[in-house]
């Protein structure tokens, strides 16, 4: 019979700071054919405090190459050699591992809180390991609500960014809690997961746990604490689902000016037109001879020939964008209307608009009807729920603004009710002249004005939640 291939060629234990940790290598290194280096990549020491290399590999050659370490273990090591990794160690190395194959992801969690409180102890005692029960060093701290939430958060960022790259990469990993470690089935599952035929009999006993009490007898303001953490969202209740498609940066639809170093960032449904004829006056030139048509290249080109350049974009309401959205895209028959989704929208979802050119018997009433209609199927849309794209032109102008950031955010985020302001320090900043902006006016067979209300306005609010959070929209008016 053919012996398996070995899986992995290293692994990496993910964890935190008085996660278990230490407690968990030990155990590891009880297994023939496991070798586990400690801290490989913290950027104060490599491996261990005390230590000066893994495998004749100085910390000096590591800070020069970190990669290179990967193979100086892998070479030298008989057997499957691994080590910790927290979130504050060498970035530089995050990448390569999650993304390789041949490593091995172990995820090792503990309750935050605990870790927090003897993360403090062992600061205050200066005891980071014990293995002697006569040496141990006991004390109570005082928990900071602040500095939790801080060190809570950078916790979540980084197993956020742990389990995105499990994901994009089609790879899972080995989930280990803090009370799975005295387990001798988990950790013997652990060695079958690394493709390592040794198995244990029991769980080392080098390291005693330091501070086995429970939180009341190791925090001096208790309830002070559980008042702090009762107000921190451990469900992320207030959170606003977020179901669109990530953006990225719309380079081609980028509009600078002919000769004044301004570019235009468009989100798709604002006053385009309107913006455009001021770049156009800015220099006193048509708008055909504004610049179009980027790439990242020619941007990048432009950016480096226009020393001081600024780039801007200009949100628009919710509420009016959204109606003008309907009233050019769907409602209209013309060029830049989207025809087979307005038929989809028709046939399908019902939607109550005629099937060709709007007619005089199109009022006001029938608008504001049709338009709620619409709104239904845009919150349907952009929760993942119907077989339609989600354009640009409905998207939320913070997923949009997103994908402004994976290029380069904008210098100046302007906001369409104050847009003479706004354009006025922009020509500023530029040390030109600001001409003077004229906003658009649309041919649409209705007005917003005609038909908002509290419900249009609720309607747009219950769809938009997170740009009216994020930009601190109000009712429209």
């Amino acid at each position: 019979m053919t012996a398996m291939a070995q899986p992995f060629e290293y692994f990496v234990v993910f964890a935190e700071m008085r996660t278990g940790s230490n407690f968990l290598e030990s155990n590891l290194n009880e297994f023939d054919g496991i070798t586990c280096y400690g801290e490989a990549y913290n950027p104060h020491f490599i491996g261990y405090p005390n230590s000066g290399d893994i495998c004749g590999f100085t910390q000096n050659m590591r800070d020069a190459d970190p990669l290179k370490l990967i193979e100086v273990m892998k070479q030298k090591t008989a057997g499957l050699p691994g080590f910790r990794f927290f979130h504050d160690h060498d970035p530089r190395v995050l990448g390569h591992i999650l993304n390789d194959p041949a490593c091995a992801k172990i995820i090792l969690t503990r309750n935050p809180v605990e870790s927090f409180v003897s993360w403090k102890i062992a600061a205050e005692t200066g005891q980071w390991k014990l293995t002697n029960l006569k040496h141990q060093r006991t004390a109570k701290i005082r928990f900071d609500v602040e500095q939790f939430e801080k060190h809570l958060g950078a916790l979540q960022s980084f197993q956020i960014e742990l389990l995105q790259g499990l994901q994009v990469s089609g790879q899972t990993a080995f989930y280990f809690g803090y009370e799975d470690i005295k387990d001798i089935d988990v950790l013997n599952g652990l060695a079958a997961f690394l493709g390592v035929p040794a198995r244990m009999e029991k769980v080392s006993e080098k390291l005693k746990k330091q501070n086995p009490s429970g939180l009341r007898d190791k925090v001096l303001n208790y309830d002070e604490m559980e008042t702090g953490l009762a107000r921190i969202d451990h469900f992320d209740l207030n959170r606003t689902p977020n179901f669109e498609p990530r953006r990225q940066a719309m380079v081609p639809s980028y509009v600078a000016a002919a000769a004044t170093g301004a570019l235009y960032m468009p989100i798709k449904g604002g006053p385009e037109d309107g913006v455009r004829r001021w770049l156009a006056a800015l220099d006193g030139v048509g708008e055909d001879a504004l610049i179009t048509q980027f790439t990242q290249k020619t941007l990048r080109q432009w950016k480096r020939k226009n020393t001081g350049h600024r780039s801007f974009t200009v949100l628009r309401h919710p509420a009016q964008r959204i109606h003008a959205t309907f009233c050019e895209r769907i409602l209209s028959t013309g060029p830049e209307a989207f025809g087979e989704i307005r038929q989809t929208l028709r046939k399908v979802h019902k939607l109550p608009i005629p099937g060709g050119e709007i007619g005089d018997d199109y009022n006001a009433a029938a608008h504001r009807k049709a338009f709620l209609s619409f709104l239904e199927f845009i919150k349907a849309n952009l929760n993942g729920q119907t077989n339609i794209r989600v354009d640009l032109s409905w998207a939320s102008q913070s997923e949009v603004m997103k994908g402004l950031g994976n290029f380069g955010l904008p210098d100046m985020v302007l906001r369409e009710a104050e847009i003479d302001m706004g354009l006025a320090q922009l020509s500023e900043q530029l040390g030109v002249e600001c001409p003077r902006y004229e906003a658009p006016n649309p041919d649409h067979p209705v007005l917003l004005s005609e038909i908002y209300d509290g419900e249009v306005e609720a309607a747009v609010r219950d769809i938009y939640q997170r740009d009216y959070m994020m930009f601190g929209f109000s009712a429209w008016n």
